[in-house]
Formats: structure tokens, C-alpha cells, sequence
């Protein structure tokens, strides 16, 4: 069990993620939520179907102390990528696209953090960060068993998301193109339908249309470049809000898409750009390092929040030896990986994927950090749960704040009690 002694509210936070069963979330109340933002048309028993661990039937807690140190660190982060030598270095690597720089600062982002012993400790930042537009609706199904509970609980997080996720989307179409809204976005992702997360595409398709804005989720195969615009059939596509995990956008079937980003034909948000300077695993060696953040002239106050990082290494074939000898307490990710897969706990291991691990060239070995505990009733008993906490941002702004539930070395949306789950702030 986590103990923060700088926080005062650490031990009833630990308390009530120990033992705490007063507040349910309701999956029906939930799906209800979804069923009336994105209106009629929808099978929802459909939407349903193979998501039965989406969702989980309980909060998770947090403090105040908590949350104010989690967003010390985002804007630490945010801070190191506007340096010049910070640019210099992650560009140095990254794809060609990602060098353009139209201004935009990239549609929710995600730091991932878990609650370490003295204090939050950021695991890793990911770009298109998912499930933003499920847990607004999520803070909205908590169901409290009285009303002295209700008021620890508080008002929901996810009040104003739909609003600021709108402004942000509106603001990033005008750091490219000046004034204006786009007429047609795309929500771009390979097979849509066939996504976990297909639910939130549909809540972000129903936010632009209920302001006017029309909206396609769309596979990037229906997808084609004129030399001009993006078209999706006969319609011009202005924005292009990207869900794929091909963060370069260089596979030959994204050609079209990246195609007119390069010629500025189209708004694609996240880019490229953002996942080298911001959500490239590898920059986790720069942040854990303060002595590369000194040289690189980050100010001290973001350089003292970002003691939060573990400390990070190349994997390199040189040190091959070494990091096996210490992989138990070792974390192992590829560079450019999403949905945890790849990733490998250390002391799990085995020799024929270190080998596949030491071949790649791509990896980074993190100091395991063991995330907090959060117990879930599973039939009539509670059980642990891992958890890890996300804030989802937008240019170093808390959009919203969740969890996820889970149990196994990485989060998984399959565990009996887990899934994504509201965070309650206390103190």
C-alpha cells in the first residue's frame, strides 16, 4: 500500500482504495449515457457486446496533493519539448512528418502515472490517448449509497469535458488555419467498428455534429488526396481527428493522409510532431535525467518535478548484460508501442524475448515502479486491482482525470472488476 508522509490526505486515500465500497458505478447507468449522446440510430445491445469489462464498478481516489503534483509534472513535460535542444534531439530520430510544425499542439494527450510510495510517479505519455470521451460519461453513473457519501464524492469530474474537448479541437483547426471551424472532421482509425474503444468514436462524432460541425468515422483506406484536399468521396475533409497507432504515418495505405498533411492540405490532430516531441518512449531517458535537463536548460522548478520519472535507459546490445542481470527491477517498452503490447515486465522474461528485445534496437528499460492497489467487489468479495491514473491534457491543460483498474503486468480491459474507472479527489 501506497504512503505519501508529505500528503496529508495520503492515508485516507489508501484507506478508501483499500476498503471503500460506498460509491458504485453503475455499467447500466453508464450505457444509458452513451445511448443518449449519441441518440437513435445505434445498436447499443450491439455496442455492448464484448465490452462486458469496459467499465468498472468502482472509483478510484486520489488526493488533491495527488493531482497537483501529476499536473507540476505535465507541465514540466510540455515545457522540456518547447526547448530548443530538446527539439533538436527528438526530431534527430524521428520520421520526416514530424518535423512539420504547423502550429498545433496535439488532441488529448495522455500522462500515465501510478502512485508510488513518496508521490505520483509518470510512467509514460501517450498521444490519441483513448477513452477521454467514455470517462465523461462514467463520472456521471457514480452511485452513492447516502447523501454524506455523495458529498465526499463531489461533483462529477467529467462536468465541462464536452465543452473543452470541442474548444480544444476548434483551437487546434485554428492554430493552422487562423479563424474559422472545419466543416467536415474525420475520425480516422484503422477498421473503426472493429475497435474497443469504437464507443467513444461514436460520442466524438455526436459532440461535432451537436455544434454544427459534420462528422465520419472513417478507415483511412476510404481516405484519398486530389493533390489539393483529403476527399472522403465527394466531401472535402478539413480535420482529421487521428486514432491510429502508426504514429509516423508512413505505412503505404496512410499515403493519402500523409500526403496532404505534408502539403498542409488537411488538420490532423494528434500528429506526428506530437508523438516525437511528446509521446516518444525514448524521451523518457531525457526526463529522467536532470542532468540532460539542465544542459538542455529546463528551469528548476519543472526539472525538480520531473524527479517524478523513473529513471530510464536505452536499451542497447552493448549493455545486454547488465540489464539482464537486473531486470527484476526493470520495465521493458518499445519506443513507439500503445495498448501495452510489447511490453514486458523484467522478472517475467524469458530468454528468447530478451533475445527479441536486444534485436529490435527499439526499446527502453524503466525502473519498475509498482503502481497503487485499489480493491473491487468481484461477486460477493473483494479483490485487488492494480490502478494507474491518467490525465487527459490538451497544450499542458487537465482536461479530465481517470483511472484504469486491472489486474496482470500491464492495463487490460479482460479483468473482473476492472476497466476505466472515475477518479474522486479528495482533501
Amino acid at each position: 500500500m501506497a504512503f505519501d508522509h508529505d500528503d496529508p490526505d495520503a492515508a485516507l486515500r489508501d484507506q478508501l482504495n483499500a476498503g471503500c465500497f460506498c460509491i458504485d458505478v453503475s455499467r447500466e447507468a453508464f450505457w444509458a449515457e452513451v445511448a443518449s449522446a449519441v441518440g437513435g440510430g445505434v445498436d447499443l445491445a450491439r455496442l455492448k457486446s464484448g465490452r462486458d469489462h469496459l467499465v468498472s464498478p468502482s472509483p478510484a481516489f486520489i488526493t488533491r496533493t495527488d493531482l497537483a503534483r501529476m499536473q507540476a509534472v505535465v507541465a514540466a513535460v510540455e515545457s522540456a519539448a518547447t526547448l530548443p535542444g530538446w527539439r533538436d534531439a527528438a526530431l534527430a530520430e524521428a520520421p520526416p512528418l514530424a518535423r512539420l510544425d504547423f502550429g498545433t499542439r496535439g488532441a488529448l494527450m495522455g500522462y500515465d502515472f501510478h502512485l508510488g510510495d513518496d508521490g505520483p510517479r509518470l510512467i509514460e505519455v501517450n498521444t490519441n490517448a483513448g477513452g477521454a470521451f467514455l470517462n465523461a460519461l462514467l463520472a456521471r453513473a457514480q452511485v452513492a449509497c447516502c447523501p454524506e457519501v455523495e458529498r465526499v464524492a463531489g461533483p462529477p469530474m467529467g462536468a465541462g469535458f464536452e465543452a473543452a474537448a470541442l474548444a480544444m479541437f476548434l483551437d487546434e483547426w485554428r492554430a493552422q488555419r487562423g479563424d474559422g471551424a472545419p466543416r467536415l472532421v474525420a475520425i480516422v482509425d484503422d477498421a473503426p467498428q472493429d475497435q474497443y474503444l469504437y464507443p467513444e468514436f461514436l460520442l466524438a462524432k455526436a459532440l461535432f455534429e451537436t455544434h454544427g460541425i459534420a462528422a465520419e468515422i472513417v478507415d483511412p483506406a476510404a481516405l484519398a488526396f486530389d493533390g489539393a484536399a483529403l476527399r472522403l468521396g465527394e466531401r472535402t475533409v478539413d480535420l482529421v481527428y487521428n486514432r491510429l497507432v502508426d504514429f509516423a504515418l508512413d505505412a503505404p495505405r496512410l499515403s493519402p493522409l500523409a500526403d496532404a498533411y505534408a502539403a498542409g492540405a488537411v488538420v490532423v490532430t494528434p500528429a506526428p510532431r506530437h508523438h516525437a516531441l511528446l509521446a516518444d518512449k525514448r524521451n523518457l531517458v531525457w526526463l529522467s535525467d536532470p542532468q540532460a535537463l539542465q544542459a538542455m536548460g529546463l528551469a528548476p522548478q519543472h526539472a525538480a518535478a520531473l524527479a517524478a520519472v523513473p529513471r530510464t535507459r536505452r536499451v542497447e546490445a552493448a549493455d545486454g548484460a547488465a540489464l539482464w542481470a537486473a531486470r527484476a527491477g526493470l520495465f521493458f517498452k518499445p519506443a513507439a508501442g500503445h495498448a501495452a503490447k510489447r511490453v514486458y515486465r523484467g522478472d517475467k522474461l524469458t530468454r528468447r524475448v530478451w533475445d527479441e528485445i536486444l534485436a529490435s534496437g527499439d526499446y527502453i528499460a524503466q525502473a519498475f515502479c509498482p503502481p497503487t492497489v485499489r480493491d473491487v467487489m468481484v461477486g460477493d468479495a473483494p479483490e485487488a486491482r492494480k490502478m494507474d491514473v491518467r490525465l487527459y491534457t490538451y497544450a499542458g491543460r487537465t482536461l479530465l482525470v481517470a483511472a484504469r483498474l486491472y489486474a496482470g503486468q500491464t492495463t487490460n480491459f479482460r479483468t473482473p472488476g476492472g476497466g476505466f474507472s472515475p477518479v474522486i479527489v479528495i482533501g
